[in-house]
């Protein structure tokens, strides 16, 4: 067998036609990659990644391997070599082998020299480096298992004539119909034959995620051709055929995949995990039994690189959740196909919810505007969400706002479906009675959190007329609201909320102890007077270890929200915005569910929050940026602050804590202490329960347009949309969540780019080393190739 595998490799690289092959290879591959404009370019696309080599690949390989193939029997036989070859003392099937790893090692030769492609996307990266080894070494591994079953297939053509041309062609048609007919033909006989054809399979692999299936389907492709191959020559040979084994072969090898089916192992080598589903968004999907159809809007020419990624990433992802349960099907639609009727398709998808967006698209150096749909629709018995595509932070650009895109889009996925098929079973108070926000300025998250929650208000005023039963209805809930109370709580008021914690209760906190609004500044003067509130609950929470303090945090910083006032007079008045410092922008420091990959939360005369010791576990969400300053009341405030630039030497302080999650077994305020009243089982420590304290009652607050309300975080003066509602969906859920379904929100995603700036500087030396570098390799390899073959032969002579 090695001395036929020597053989193949002496006579295919004597030949000049041999060098010729892999340079044509080499040649598109580096044109397609690195020169001409299109989906494939690298240095276009702007990711530090070998996807488009490895989609380019295969569709090149099916004209490569045939060309490598064909003479392998074809000539024999042409030339009347075969039936020496055959009585030789060495069996058939070594034959074979021989021949097939002869070409297989070529093809192997032919794609080391594309290893260049990955070192200068690692150089190109930002930073240098940033390349997921994973994904890369997944991929090569996928191409190699597609070329192995593609230099099979070229084999068995070689034994079908003894003409290399029609070998060629039959070869190039069989990989053809193997790799991308089965494809074509889902469309017609249904998703299930699509798995009949190597291109699914590869695609997996190719994304770096090695499926047991896969390499099962790979090696039965493999084996076939190569059993088909063996009994060609055993019929060349005079051999008699046996049918039954023949039949037998490929039966056992669908038998064995139809088995790999159900017991299967994935490998995902990526380094982010990003194609392993978490545990919770595949319980959401697990049982159901009725489709599931999800309808995308990201389909459509021009696209920016940045968001043709988005839509990679979406489909993989929903090829992940499709291939766990059939019953998820979805669609990729261009909402514009009809170019005539936009303006209408936009205004129906912006009255449905699915709000459009506006792209800069760069083509050859002019700037366009391209439209998107960045949403999907998702369908169950009847029942429809709306699922967002795009996670917008403050300021970000376009490759910031993909990268946090991909990063959320499981945790999307995952929270619509979720709204779909599981029935809702959380109950939430509202907390009325104590001068809180009425509805109409909560209206929005209330409206959101009613997809997921039964929402109810509750008031504490029947605990002095019935404190039994206001805290036996109360502890039915799951959650308590507190939406920036304004009025002091009862002590006995605060033994009924005390005992539903004990209880296990979960409870969001939204405090403000100054008095002060942005709107009591707007009147002549231009100022008013912040002074404290006293909410009697300092004993309340300084017992479970935090303390709001009745201050002011301001921010002197960029990370600060605007406040929009008149300027100029008469024909001259015009809104302009300004910093105003206590607005502060918060941030979060740490990787957790509830805080990470948010956007900025818009804070609006904050307070600041110490946290105690004692043997609660207590988390902090949200920080301002620094420097900071705490300001005492009475203070006055006026609107001059945002005229004119603060005494930097008044900002000393750090970040200042701003809203805090406490997590544990609590002890009651009213332990050792004497009741405010009596109730049936007094608890003096709790079960494990979760609490968050926000030193802000405005981050609850929408704002209102015209009498109606407004999205939650979003500024109708800026135009600006912050994440406080996002943070407050995300402490809910959190809260409440039983499944897990909000720690998928800790998954990071990198998404790795290119340093445009390095691609722009270097393009030229990159794709002259990415196009000219592998052919000096191959010639190269040719000259002492060739100059060894002449020395060895001359010794002979």
């Amino acid at each position: 067998m090695l001395a036929i595998l020597k053989k193949e490799i002496n006579s295919f690289f004597a030949s000049p036609i041999g060098y010729l092959v892999i340079a044509i290879f080499l040649l598109l591959n580096s044109l397609f990659l690195w020169l001409f404009k299109g989906e494939f370019n690298v240095l276009d696309y702007g990711f530090a990644d070998l996807t488009s080599f490895f989609l380019l690949s295969p569709w090149i390989l099916i004209f490569l391997i045939p060309a490598v193939t064909m003479r392998s029997f074809s000539d024999e036989k042409k030339q009347g070599t075969l039936e020496l070859l055959l009585t030789k003392p060495i069996s058939h099937l070594q034959i074979v082998l021989g021949k097939y790893f002869g070409a297989f090692l070529l093809i192997i030769l032919a794609l080391i020299p594309t290893l260049l492609y990955v070192y200068t996307i690692s150089e190109l990266g930002n930073p240098i480096g940033n390349l997921d080894v994973g994904i890369t070494l997944g991929s090569y591994i996928g191409l190699l298992f597609l070329t192995a079953a593609y230099t099979s297939i070229g084999i068995f053509a070689s034994t079908l004539s003894d003409n290399q041309i029609v070998a060629f062609i039959i070869a190039v048609f069989l990989c053809f119909l193997l790799y991308i007919g089965f494809e074509g033909l889902a469309d017609v006989l249904g998703s299930l034959i699509e798995n009949f054809g190597m291109a699914s399979h590869y695609k997996s692999m190719s994304r770096g995620v090695l499926d047991t299936r896969d390499i099962i389907y790979f090696l039965s492709i493999t084996a076939l051709f190569l059993f088909l191959t063996v009994k060609r020559v055993n019929t060349e040979g005079s051999k008699p055929v046996k049918w039954l084994n023949i039949a037998l072969f490929p039966i056992g090898l669908i038998l064995l995949n139809s088995i790999s089916s159900s017991f299967y192992q994935r490998f995902d080598l990526t380094s982010d995990s990003r194609y392993t589903l978490n545990k919770a968004a595949l319980s959401i999907v697990k049982n159901v039994d009725s489709a599931i159809i999800i309808d995308v809007f990201l389909e459509g020419e021009d696209f920016p690189s940045e968001y043709r990624r988005l839509q990679t990433e979406t489909k993989q992802l929903l090829e992940e959740f499709e291939a766990y349960n059939s019953n998820i099907t979805f669609n990729f639609i261009d909402p514009f196909e009809d170019q005539a009727n936009q303006d209408l398709r936009i205004a129906q998808f912006t009255e449905r919810g699915l709000t459009p967006m506006q792209l800069s698209v760069q083509d050859n150096g002019k700037q366009s505007q391209r439209i998107i749909i960045p949403w999907a629709l998702a369908s169950y018995n009847n029942q429809t969400v709306d699922i967002p595509l795009v996670k917008y932070k403050v300021n970000a650009n376009q490759q910031e706002t993909v990268t946090n895109s991909v990063q959320n889009l499981e945790y999307a996925f995952a929270d619509g479906l979720s709204r779909l098929i599981n029935p809702k079973r959380r109950k939430i108070a509202i907390l009325k009675g104590n001068n809180e926000l009425p509805d109409l300025k909560i209206a929005d998250l209330l409206k959101t959190l009613q997809q997921y929650y039964y929402i109810a208000p509750f008031t504490l005023d029947s605990v002095a007329t019935n404190p039994k039963k206001t805290s036996k209805l109360l502890n039915t809930y799951d959650l308590v609201i507190a939406a920036k109370p304004t009025e002091a709580f009862s002590e006995e008021e605060k033994y009924i909320l005390d005992q539903y914690t004990m209880n296990g209760g979960k409870s969001l906190w939204l405090l403000d102890k100054i008095i002060m609004e942005k709107d009591s500044l707007f009147n002549p003067e231009g100022k008013n007077i912040a002074v404290t509130r006293d909410l009697n609950l300092t004993d309340f929470f300084f017992k479970y270890g935090v303390r709001v303090n009745p201050v002011l945090t301001s921010v002197k910083s960029q990370n600060i929200g605007r406040i929009t006032l008149e300027t100029g007079q008469d024909e001259s008045l015009k809104l302009q915005h300004f910093l105003w410092p206590y607005a502060p922008l918060a941030l979060s420091d740490i990787n957790h569910p509830i805080t990470n990959n948010l956007n900025f939360v818009k804070f609006d005369f904050a307070n600041q929050i110490d946290t105690l010791k004692n043997d609660i576990k207590k988390t902090i969400l949200l920080k301002s940026d620094r420097p900071s300053r705490l300001e005492g009341s009475p203070k006055e405030i006026s609107l001059e602050f945002a005229l004119k630039e603060p005494d930097s030497k008044l900002f000393t302080k750090d970040r200042q804590n701003l809203a805090v999650l406490l997590e544990g077994e609590f002890t009651s305020v009213y332990n050792n202490r004497i009741k405010p009243l009596e109730l049936e089982n007094d608890i003096t420590k709790s079960t494990a329960t979760k609490m968050i304290v926000i030193a802000d009652g405005d981050v609850i607050k929408n704002d209102l347009d015209k009498g109606r309300p407004t999205t939650l975080g979003f500024d109708k003066w800026t135009k600006e949309t912050y994440g406080n509602k996002e943070f407050l969906l995300n402490s809910v859920n959190y809260l409440l969540d039983d499944d897990g379904l909000i720690n998928i929100r800790s998954k990071e995603i990198k998404v790795a780019f290119l340093d445009y700036a390095k691609v722009g500087k270097e393009k030229t030396k990159w794709q002259i080393i990415n196009i000219i570098l592998p052919l000096l390799f191959l010639g190269l390899f040719g000259f002492i190739f060739n100059f060894l073959r002449k020395r060895k032969y001359a010794k002979k002579a």
